[in-house]
């Protein structure tokens, strides 16, 4: 198991055969997932946004900006 030390400044250095497996360097992002109470994953974010273009395949029909509009307020509408 690695383990890392908390500074007081709430900072860590991650061991670096973890920043190794999860192939991120300085300047890179990162997140901390909640996967149960008190427990959370350490997740690289470092993926792009664009790399998720396709990834459900072309849509069957065409929604408007303004389908789209109703559908948001109604939901929120509906919410409160």
């Amino acid at each position: 198991m690695t383990t890392a030390t908390l500074t007081s400044k709430g900072q860590i250095t991650i061991p670096a055969d973890v920043r190794h497996d999860l192939k991120v360097d300085a300047g890179d992002r990162v997140e901390f997932m909640q996967i149960a109470p008190g427990r959370y994953e350490f997740v690289a974010a470092t993926q792009n946004v664009t790399s998720l273009k396709g990834m459900f395949g072309k849509p069957t029909k065409s929604v408007s900006i303004d389908d789209m509009n109703r559908a948001i307020a109604s939901r929120g509408a509906a919410a409160r």
